[in-house]
């Protein structure tokens, strides 16, 4: 505590030492270059009266010369009060250049007394990971166990103890690593998995992709009562524009819900979200049992190459035979749903010529559109 104080006053001390012969050599080049000035053309005026009386010039010259001698004069005359004003603005600036200087080192002396701990020894960050745990912050916490796990990447515990927290602190892609290295080494958990599959919807701002929907339904498959892989895996329906299964899977997962779960409300909004973007007279049933089983029983690439047909098949009938702004909207999620960025924006351009002449319904297009990042 000692040395810093030293430092302040030494600093302030060093800033004086400077300033303040600045400022008395500046006053004294001003003074002295004034009244040297002034002092010879007085001279000069003297000069040509004695010359003049003696009849070594006529009157012509005598003029002549006192008029430039005495503009030389009052230039002198206004140079001195002009450095006057001068030096009054320097003093100004030099005082806050004072200020500044003295008020720096006190202000960081006077905040380190009050939010540091003057008393306490130096503590090196080997130290501090090493400290109890309960005397850590969290982000000395977290520190502690990358360390860890740099030295023990196998450790799974490790990897699904710091995937949550990676989650709480907005780091969602660092989560959904995490919890893929701890799968990969303990195998599957519900709700390792759905945790993933949430961790890479919020890195994705709110989208559905594949990896994530991989996720989900491996964990509805290892507990097919779990309400929040199957809460993503409805909202992934309606991104991809599966209005009527979408319809389906929440009026599924709302049956027999208890009305208090904080769940509930989301998904009966979303619920009548699509509901009210379905086309009149378009059927609202889900699946049947046979094509649920027949879904479920799919590999991987042939299920998304059945839900590239579905969305092939969208854009289709919407270039040939148009749509509503919700379909339009729902076929340009798809595509980013998809990893297919040059078909979603092909279809944003598409959707802007087909309502040319509707801004309301262009404006909710665009603001969709927007929002994925288009």
């Amino acid at each position: 505590m000692l040395f810093w104080i030293l430092i302040a006053v030494l600093t302030g001390v060093a800033a004086l030492s400077i300033l303040v012969p600045l400022s008395r050599s500046d006053r004294a080049r001003t003074a002295g270059t004034v009244s040297a000035d002034e002092a010879v053309y007085r001279e000069q005026l003297s000069a040509i009266e004695s010359e003049f009386e003696r009849g070594l010039i006529d009157a012509e010259a005598a003029e002549a010369a006192r008029t430039e001698t005495g503009r030389r004069l009052l230039a002198a005359h206004d140079r001195r009060a002009g450095q006057a004003d001068g030096a009054s603005r320097g003093g100004r600036i030099r005082t806050a250049q004072v200020l500044a200087l003295l008020g720096l080192p006190v202000a960081a002396v006077g905040l380190y007394l009050v939010l540091g701990a003057p008393g306490q020894p130096d503590l090196p960050l080997a130290q501090r990971l090493n400290a109890p745990a309960e005397q850590q912050s969290l982000e000395v916490l977290v520190a502690r166990v990358e360390r860890h796990l740099e030295q023990n990447p196998q450790d799974g515990q490790g990897w699904s103890v710091i995937a949550p927290v990676y989650l709480s602190l907005g780091r969602a892609q660092a989560s959904a690593k995490a919890y893929a290295n701890a799968l990969r080494l303990l195998g599957p958990r519900q709700d390792w998995l759905t945790d993933m599959g949430e961790a890479l919807t919020i890195a994705n701002q709110g989208l559905v992709t594949a990896d994530a929907r991989s996720a989900f339904e491996k964990a509805a498959a290892l507990d097919a009562s779990a309400v929040k892989p199957r809460f993503f895996l409805a909202i992934a329906l309606g991104q991809e524009g599966k209005t009527a299964e979408a319809i389906a899977a929440w009026e599924t997962l709302l049956e027999n819900a208890d009305e208090t779960a904080a769940w509930v409300g989301a998904a009966r909004q979303q619920l009548a979200g699509l509901r009210g973007n379905q086309p009149a007279g378009a059927p609202q049933r889900g699946p049947t049992q046979e094509e649920v089983a027949a879904s479920q029983d799919m590999a991987a690439e042939d299920r998304q190459a059945m839900i590239k047909d579905m969305v092939a098949g969208l854009a289709g009938r919407l270039g040939a035979e148009g749509g509503s702004a919700a379909e339009w909207t729902q076929l340009i999620r798809a595509y980013m749903v998809l990893g297919e960025r040059e078909k979603a924006e092909t279809a944003l351009a598409e959707a802007e010529v087909a309502y040319e002449g509707k801004p309301e319904d262009l404006s909710l297009i665009k603001d969709a559109a927007s929002q994925l990042g288009l």
